[in-house]
């Protein structure tokens, strides 16, 4: 039997929260096309007839500009020297870059195994893949590389194979009915960022968060309440969020209702607010309601 942790490592918007939710085969990760959606540390556990992985999705790892981004960074860093086996996952379908190298020299030293993972091949071009490989093989002593597609599922079983190969011998960490250490009200509130995240305009992603104000567990009535504020940065952007006439701020709440009733199973009454809190992603307080870890 194997059993230990694995590490999801790499650039902002490369697909890892994809891979997690594809591997655990449920949605515990939020995802989106806007980078930097992924903010907190989100474990998922998947048992195999010969063993148990505790997969560790992490913050896109890039240049800090608030708070809040620094937290972001530390806890994908943090996570990088605590885990079993890392998984570097790039973003095949861009060349590497200046972000791809900072993230490689933060491989040094490792004594964990790291598995490059080379995902959206799918939009890659096979007479571009090789020469891709042999230049990450020379770049850092990878104990494997594979091509994956975790949007199709393309070479994701080999994968978890490796991962299972690489882990040390032991039995299960986690009880058996163990899925992710994501309490439901944390889970809640990323469930609606990902509509705000879909939703808004493209400048809002970075400077939105959503704080989850009470969250009332289903009673007789089955009926899950959730009341949030919607964090903006500037007064400029509240209307933004709103929309004319409330047509946004109700598209968004439609859309995340369903959401959480799909993921919980059971009916929502979900309450949005917008609030502008200027500076808050450098607003340490703020970051702390939202559970973004400090660093050490």
């Amino acid at each position: 039997m194997k059993a230990g942790h694995v590490a999801f490592l790499g650039r902002p918007n490369a697909g890892k929260s994809t891979l997690l939710n594809r591997i655990i085969g449920e949605k515990i990760a939020i995802v989106s096309d806007k980078p930097q959606t992924t903010r907190r540390r989100i474990m998922g556990v998947k048992n195999y007839p010969d063993g148990q992985v505790a997969f560790v999705d992490t913050p896109g790892v890039h240049r800090p500009m608030h708070r809040l981004n620094v937290r972001m960074v530390d806890v994908a860093l943090d996570a990088m020297r605590e885990v079993d086996v890392v998984a570097l996952v790039i973003d095949a379908s861009t060349h590497p870059g200046t972000g791809d190298r900072f993230v490689l020299k933060r491989l040094a030293g490792l004594t964990a195994p790291t598995i490059l993972v080379l995902n959206k091949v799918d939009v890659l071009a096979k007479v571009e893949l090789l020469p891709m490989i042999e230049g990450y093989r020379r770049a850092y002593p990878f104990a494997e590389i594979v091509p994956t597609s975790a949007l199709f599922g393309t070479n994701i079983e080999l994968l978890e194979r490796l991962f299972l190969q690489y882990l040390p011998d032991g039995g299960p960490i986690y009880p058996a009915d163990y899925l992710t250490d994501q309490p439901e009200r944390a889970l809640a509130g990323e469930l609606v960022r990902e509509q705000v995240l879909r939703l808004t305009r493209a400048e809002m992603p970075f400077s939105t968060a959503v704080v989850v104000d009470r969250f009332e567990e289903p009673g007789d009535g089955k009926l899950f309440r959730l009341f949030c504020s919607i964090l903006v940065d500037r007064e400029s952007q509240k209307p933004i969020v709103v929309g004319k006439g409330g047509a946004m701020i109700k598209e968004i709440g439609t859309a995340a209702r369903h959401e959480l009733e799909r993921s919980f199973g059971t009916k929502v009454y979900l309450d949005l607010h917008v609030k502008v809190k200027r500076n808050w992603r450098d607003d340490e307080r703020v970051l702390d309601e939202i559970d973004i870890r400090r660093e050490r």
